[in-house]
């Protein structure tokens, strides 16, 4: 385990803050406790269906206060890296993010192609399409490659299958901007000036949150909430520096990591 005092803490929202439609029970508390503690914050999440801005006003409605600027997504980065690049996209995403996003084509040539939620989009043609620009040449992003989302009726198809597929049609490997990417973690570090060994990773996913934040050199700690009982029985937990049973119980553990 990483040692040294906790500057920042870098926080996953769905299965760690809120599950199945609801708040996790003392999770407002919990983020008042850690902005009483003094440490940065930044919620990093993977989800890929809508623009952040609409995230956090979703995020107040379950009683998180979160402002905009701590808020670090995969539509962040791809907004960042397809503007910087000038590049002409071929969009496999929402339709609300075909409205939000930059740098869309309606035509090849193609630089990039940018896979997210698409479950509002996705048809034959659309998944054609990307796999036929990957093969002319366009760089394949993915959002994230999530296997499954837990949703209150139980669990469905999450984007990382749209992007083994393409992987698998054309023979190309996704860039992912998304968690465990160690550049997301990273760019959220950096936004707090506080190195990687001054940040804790909290979150439900192994293969993501406990995955990205050990690779990116964090200390990471993982709750027993959202996806974790499915990945236990599947034996990916037990690589987290800390397990506690839910978000509530961080704060008393960062006190004993906080330094003066």
């Amino acid at each position: 385990m990483t040692g040294g005092p906790v500057r920042a803490v870098l926080l996953d929202l769905e299965g760690t803050l809120y599950a199945s439609g609801a708040a996790i029970g003392g999770a407002a508390e919990t983020l008042a406790a850690l902005r009483e503690l003094g440490v940065g914050l930044r919620f990093l999440t993977n989800t890929d269906s809508k623009p952040a801005a609409r995230l956090g006003a979703e995020l107040a409605d379950y009683g998180l206060a979160v402002a905009a600027e701590e808020l670090f997504t995969p539509v962040v980065a791809a907004e960042r890296l397809l503007s910087s690049a000038g590049a002409r996209t071929y969009p496999l995403v929402s339709r609300e993010l075909r409205t939000a996003l930059p740098t869309l084509a309606d035509e090849p040539p193609y630089s990039h192609v940018l896979v997210g939620d698409c479950r509002d989009t996705l048809d034959y043609p659309a998944l054609d399409g990307a796999f036929r620009a990957v093969r002319d040449g366009a760089e394949l992003l993915a959002l994230q490659t999530g296997r499954y989302f837990k949703r209150a009726d139980g669990d469905h198809l999450d984007t990382g299958a749209i992007v083994r597929a393409i992987e698998h049609a054309a023979g190309a490997t996704a860039r992912v901007l998304g968690k465990p990417a160690t550049d997301f973690f990273a760019l959220a570090a950096r936004s707090l000036d506080a190195a990687p060994a001054e940040c804790v990773v909290v979150g439900d996913d192994a293969t993501t949150d406990i995955a990205g934040g050990r690779a990116a050199g964090m200390r990471t700690v993982q709750v027993r909430t959202g996806k974790y009982a499915d990945q236990r029985a599947e034996g990916l937990t037990g690589q987290a520096d800390h397990e506690i049973d839910t978000v509530t119980g961080l704060p008393d553990l960062l006190r004993e990591w906080v330094g003066p």
